[in-house]
């Protein structure tokens, strides 16, 4: 039991030193510490970190091969969901992020829980389905009403179906 606490307690250590490096830019130095991290004890918070941060090198299809490690790991963990659906976004592979939004939202871990409804409403837009985006937007905003990000959108989205009508 102590050499479980001391290895959960080191791959933290690394989990957070890889935090901290991605949050400074040194993105080649958080991979390695993410990697450290997963090789002691795999978690999907970390790999979904590893996917984040490969996701900010540009390498989408490497960030998505992690974050479907990390729902092996852990399937009630929501992040992972959400980051492909919004890596698959990126790719502009809108129809395949839907399912994974979907799932993000139902998730029973899963913090910040207002981002998968509003990537589902970047979708919808991007589809022209903007009565679908409205109802995404005002439930990211249900979730969390100072979303500034949602609130503009919702003004955006408004604004483009009333001046169709």
């Amino acid at each position: 039991m102590a050499d479980d606490r001391g290895a959960i307690e080191e791959a933290n250590t690394f989990f957070q030193r890889g935090y901290e490096a991605q949050m400074a830019g040194r993105l080649e130095e958080a991979i390695e510490h993410y990697r450290r991290s997963i090789r002691i004890r795999p978690t999907a918070e970390a790999h979904t970190f590893l996917g984040w941060t490969f996701s900010f090198l540009g390498r989408h299809e490497d960030a998505i091969a992690e974050c479907k490690v990390a729902i092996s790991v852990d399937p009630e963990f929501g992040n992972p969901y959400n980051d492909i659906g919004a890596y698959l976004i990126e790719l502009g592979r809108h129809e395949e992020a839907i399912p994974w939004l979907e799932r993000a939202k139902v998730a029973r871990r899963y913090e910040p829980r207002h981002f998968p409804y509003a990537n589902l409403a970047r979708v919808y837009v991007r589809q022209n389905r903007l009565v679908p985006a409205l109802r995404e937007l005002r439930a990211a905003l249900d979730i969390e009403p100072g979303y500034e990000g949602a609130q503009r959108e919702l003004a955006r989205v408004g604004h483009l179906l009333h001046s169709l009508s």
